[in-house]
């Protein structure tokens, strides 16, 4: 890992100015103190980081858990009670990776995964734009498209017509300035500028900018406008940010139903970002998805028990990670210890940093995840890849990150659905001969309960007087459902003067008095017909 220093060491940084103020925002959007999502944010960068087989995902809180962790903490009576749930959800997540529950990761379609980054990338840049000018009615790292109060994602930009704050807009620009020069100018200059990022040159003209106008009438940023770390005014204090669990509330059943939703959905959470992390890795790792489940597993179990909230591996931090250039877990790791030392160290020097200049990075991140060229490139891979992405998209951006992804899996499974009932046989009309409709039905190689309405449909559309072959040479599988299907089309079949010859490879029968017996008094050979 350290032979990588070079390309973590820039991106850790990066990924901690990302994170920071995600850390804070969804702390606040989840009733939590905000020292807790700074725990999550520490514990899923160095302890996760380190135990999982991802090379560059980073963990940390997600803001698809807020709203569940606020009715949590009011559901149990406390922030304490709630640490149970976490630690006991942590539990839960380590069993799912005893009994290998990771394998759903691999299920997700790729038009769903696609639709999950691109919906991403454009939720982070529409909740971004109000930051960036400086209206900050509502908390970093948000992800749903209503708020708490009436407000929705499209009013709160609306509405950022009538809250510009000049100073933070103009530092805003600047830091955007700055980023574009970097990475299309600066970085193909000279090896100092990709070792020195542009967010890091950013975060430091906005720190100098707010000191500066600090006492200006009109450019000054107030401090609501800025990071708000909590500051200690000694090591008594800061100790007194940490909570620890209430293990009396063990034996209460809410706990247990928050513990396991919370399991629940961080995994599911987690293997949709590993699932997609790797796609977008350059390099084309491949993450272990049991140890992946292991290692949230662990750091949940330790976040809970010293006050963090629930930690899921997060797409935002991830690609952020991934863009500027990360190529091992050091980055996700290093950019843990950036957090414990920063707000130990210097919390008051990052309450000097604007959200507007932090806005403009993670603009950075969501352009790269929401490039126009995808939507084109997804319409001409066809209707069946282009509707589950759209579907996923919409969905992200108009509800949120569970509900979008869910109603994208939902369509993509009916288009499987669909594909499966149209091609689940093969017909071919040979000739007519001597008044004889002479018809082939070609048997796909898997034919399940799924296939059964195409097939009845085209059993019952046959014409009087049709000799039919079915051909079964290809098939390993022929569920149950069709050999009934095919039983009763017996009767029918001597009404309307259907003569039948079956081929398979346990042989070939005309007029099968019964299909069921044929399949199930035959030997079997190699082939399961049942």
């Amino acid at each position: 890992m350290f032979k990588t220093l070079k390309n973590d060491l820039p991106a850790s940084i990066v990924v901690f100015f990302v994170a920071l103020p995600l850390c804070l925002g969804i702390a606040l959007a989840s009733g939590a103190p905000l020292f807790s999502g700074l725990i999550a944010g520490i514990v899923g960068g160095i302890v996760v980081g380190s135990l999982s087989g991802s090379n560059i995902g980073v963990s940390g809180p997600a803001a698809g858990l807020a709203a569940i962790v606020l009715s949590a903490i009011g559901a149990l009576g406390g922030y304490q009670n709630f640490l149970v749930a976490v630690v006991l959800g942590g539990v839960i997540q380590l069993l799912f990776g005893v009994l290998k529950a990771g394998v759903i990761g691999y299920y997700f379609p790729s038009s769903v995964i696609k639709g999950m980054l691109t919906g991403i990338g454009i939720i982070i840049i529409l909740k971004q734009i109000p930051h960036f000018f400086g209206y900050d009615a509502e908390p970093e790292g948000a992800d749903s498209f209503f708020s708490s109060s009436s407000e929705n994602t499209l009013t709160n930009i609306f509405n950022v017509f009538d809250n510009i704050i000049l100073g933070s807009m103009i530092v805003g620009f600047a830091g955007l300035g700055i980023l574009i020069l970097w990475e299309k100018v600066l970085s193909k200059k000279h090896k100092i500028f990709k070792l020195v990022q542009g967010p890091l040159v950013a975060v430091v003209v906005g720190i100098i900018f707010f000191a500066v106008t600090r006492s200006h009438e009109t450019l000054s940023i107030s401090q609501s406008h800025l990071v708000s770390v909590p500051v200690p005014e000694d090591t008594a204090s800061f100790l007194a940010q940490f909570s620890f669990p209430n293990f009396s509330m063990i034996t209460n059943s809410e706990v247990w139903i928050v513990a396991f939703t919370i399991a629940l959905v961080a995994s599911l959470e987690t293997l949709l970002c590993v699932e997609a992390t790797d796609r977008l890795d350059p390099h084309k790792n491949v993450t272990p998805t049991n140890r992946e489940l292991l290692a949230q597993g662990t750091g949940n179990i330790l976040s809970g028990l010293i006050g963090g909230l629930p930690i899921t591996q997060v797409i935002v931090r991830s690609s952020a990670n991934i863009q500027s250039g990360g190529v091992s877990k050091m980055s996700a790791i290093i950019h843990g210890f950036f957090l414990l030392i920063s707000i130990i160290i210097i919390p008051t020097l990052l309450n000097m940093i604007p959200l507007s200049v932090l806005a403009a990075i993670l603009l950075v991140v969501g352009y790269k995840l929401a490039k126009p060229q995808l939507f084109k490139k997804m319409y001409e891979l066809g209707w069946k890849q282009f509707i589950p992405f759209v579907v996923t998209v919409l969905g992200i951006v108009f509800i949120d990150l569970l509900y979008g992804i869910g109603l994208g899996l939902a369509v993509g499974i009916v288009v499987i659905l669909l594909k499966s009932y149209q091609n689940s046989h093969f017909l071919h009309i040979e000739d007519k001969s001597n008044g004889k409709h002479r018809i082939k039905m070609s048997l796909a190689e898997e034919v399940t309960f799924f296939n059964k309405g195409a097939i009845l449909k085209e059993l019952d559309n046959l014409p009087r007087d049709t000799y039919l072959e079915i051909d079964l040479m290809k098939t390993r599988y022929l569920d149950n459902d069709i050999i009934e299907i095919l039983e009763d089309f017996l009767f029918k079949a001597k009404e309307r003067d259907i003569d039948i010859k079956l081929v398979s490879k346990r042989g070939t029968i005309e007029n099968p008095e019964s299909f069921i017996n044929f399949f199930n008094e035959r030997p079997q050979s190699n082939l399961s017909l049942n």
